[in-house]
């Protein structure tokens, strides 16, 4: 099959990559062998428009079929990683080893030492590409993302609210200052808190330009006082009926409480009822992966990254 590589040009690339996501998600048996398209969107804007992934010119790839078709993506998520999104009918070693050489030239960041190194997400399971990056000298790392996957099918289990607290929607955008706060506090429990005064909150309002994004889908506990306690955001896709949840925590001081639980079981019956039919998240450390593995069940995939270092 040939293919011809250019560049990321303008937002309707945005827009065309994200059937082929789906497409892809779909033939793949919806494992995330690719992204999620929810992953895509949510990358697209907060993680490009607010926390400095960008641009999206020279630093993502699509390959093209002579009938204009997709047949690859690649991008990054943050500095010095690459994800290949390979349409599973045209993936050959010859358009891995090509997207491997662009994401080497493209995509690498400066390294401590002064050279360039590249991270590699791969599926546990892929064995092609674990042999090309061996080959190449990448190393398999200890940074893993468990992907753990709810089967809908199932009754989603109770998990009753802690006396005193509540769960609701997120409000009005009154409330977007007190949500993006909760948010900072769950992820970066013991950073200054003059970092969070120059992130700001309006980055939440990229998270709610994204194109599945549903308020009623966008989950809070409120403590007794008043405060935002935990939240989740699901996304659901109505063209493959899977959801994706991202992000989900906890503020420090309300951790404990079975919150996290409470919230992502809310998510699964609200998807649920809209007729998704497999649930998704991600996990990278212990604590997470032992939440998630309560709410979803012991289904779970993993991505594996592996790293290359060059002068």
């Amino acid at each position: 099959m040939h293919t011809f590589r250019r560049g990321y040009q303008s937002e309707e690339d945005y827009w065309r990559v994200r059937p082929f996501l789906r497409e892809v998600f779909l033939l793949n048996g919806r494992r995330q062998v690719s992204w999620h398209v929810a992953r895509w969107d949510y990358w697209r804007w907060p993680g490009v428009e607010s926390w400095g992934d960008g641009p999206l010119e020279g630093r993502v790839f699509i390959w093209e079929r002579q009938d204009g078709r997709i047949a690859a993506v690649l991008n990054p998520e943050s500095r010095g990683q690459a994800y290949l999104q390979v349409h599973p009918e045209w993936r050959s070693e010859e358009l891995e080893r090509e997207m491997l050489d662009t994401a080497e030239q493209h995509l690498a960041a400066p390294d401590p030492a002064g050279g360039r190194s590249l991270g590699v997400w791969v599926d546990s399971q892929d064995t092609l590409r674990q042999h090309l990056l061996r080959s190449r000298g990448y190393t398999r790392g200890p940074d893993v993302e468990e992907q753990h996957r709810c089967d809908l099918a199932r009754p989603v289990q109770d998990a009753p609210l802690a006396e005193g607290f509540s769960l609701r929607s997120l409000g009005e955008a009154a409330e977007l200052p007190a949500r993006a706060w909760c948010s900072w506090k769950a992820f970066h429990p013991q950073a200054p808190e003059v970092e969070y005064a120059r992130l700001g909150w309006a980055w939440y309002l990229d998270i709610q330009r994204c194109p599945l994004y549903r308020r009623d889908l966008d989950l809070v506990t409120v403590a007794p006082n008043g405060d935002l306690a935990s939240f989740c955001t699901v996304w659901y896709d109505d063209v493959t009926r899977s959801a994706y949840f991202e992000p989900v925590g906890t503020h420090p001081l309300y951790q404990r409480r079975g919150l996290g639980k409470t919230v992502m079981c809310e998510g699964l019956r609200r998807v649920k009822r809209l007729g998704a039919t497999v649930a998704f998240v991600g996990g990278y450390s212990a604590e997470a992966n032992a939440l998630y593995r309560g709410v979803t069940g012991p289904d779970y995939d993993r991505s594996e990254q592996w790293t290359k270092r060059w002068s």
